[in-house]
């Protein structure tokens, strides 16, 4: 009989369940153009920020744009989500959308040209979280 159990750590298990979901997507709509991408800001050897995406149908999906707070302001977000939309372009991706919450960074993603398609608000601390999307 199957059991359910909270897995904490996310490798084998995250990989099994995407493979599925990856595999039911594909007989759906009859293409797999799923991928991961990942690009990091290094201070020598430290990772000292990043953005992971995933990609499927002709979309980047941006999970995580991170800089440690001792590098921001310097421009290099902005570096990052180039880099990936250079890096999705050369996969053939036409599309990218994230979410920002208020207390982020909607602001920042305006300004690289992404427009706002949807909300929602009434979270804690009276915030909202955005979700923008941008045509490369």
């Amino acid at each position: 009989m199957p059991h359910l159990q909270v897995e904490k750590i996310h490798g084998p298990a995250r990989r099994a369940v995407t493979k599925g979901l990856v595999a039911f997507n594909k007989k759906a709509v009859g293409i797999s153009d799923y991928g991961l991408l990942t690009v990091t800001l290094r201070d020598g050897k430290e990772i000292v920020g990043g953005l992971t995406g995933m990609i499927w149908l002709g979309w980047l999906y941006v999970e995580i744009l991170w800089i440690d707070g001792k590098y921001r302001g310097k421009r290099h977000g902005t570096a990052l989500v180039r880099k990936a939309e250079s890096e999705a372009r050369k996969r053939g991706i036409r599309h990218v959308f994230l979410n920002s919450f208020s207390f982020q960074a909607p602001g920042f993603y305006k300004k690289l040209g992404y427009k706002e398609f949807g909300r929602l608000g009434n979270l804690p601390g009276g915030h909202t979280r955005h979700w923008l999307k941008k045509t490369l």
